[in-house]
């Protein structure tokens, strides 16, 4: 019976494994007919939202990989403001307002309260936290 799964993505995308493997699992999530309720950044997790992240040729880019999983399967993405501001990850109302030069948060996902994990909890089969 496929379920609902709130997943909340502490680590960064290159400081050790975790946020591959919770990019591999929500991929085995999706693949296997389950949905994801949300996925949430959080600490850490806020930098997997970079637009403008790059890798070496023979490394996998897990922020383009994040993106194009949420693109694709038009995924709710949530980075958790406060965690987004402290490490520079803003969308475009929030770079105004702190008058910075640019808005690296990747197209498709948000910034927000840390109230949509507890709604994700709340609504979600089943919830998961990837690193820490």
């Amino acid at each position: 019976m496929p379920k609902s799964v709130a997943v909340m993505i502490l680590a960064s995308p290159y400081g050790g494994t975790s946020s591959q493997t919770a990019l591999q699992y929500c991929e085995a999530l999706l693949e296997q007919g389950h949905s994801i309720y949300r996925l949430f950044f959080y600490n850490e997790g806020a930098y997997n939202a970079i637009a403008t992240s790059e890798s070496s040729q023979d490394e996998l880019n897990i922020c383009s990989a994040w993106q194009q999983l949420v693109q694709s399967n038009k995924l709710d993405a949530v980075v958790c403001i406060a965690s987004g501001l402290k490490r520079g990850v803003l969308d475009e109302p929030e770079a105004k307002r702190y008058e910075k030069p640019c808005a690296p948060l990747a197209s498709g996902f948000e910034l927000s309260g840390l109230g949509q994990w507890v709604d994700a909890v709340n609504n979600a089969d089943q919830h998961i936290v990837f690193g820490g």
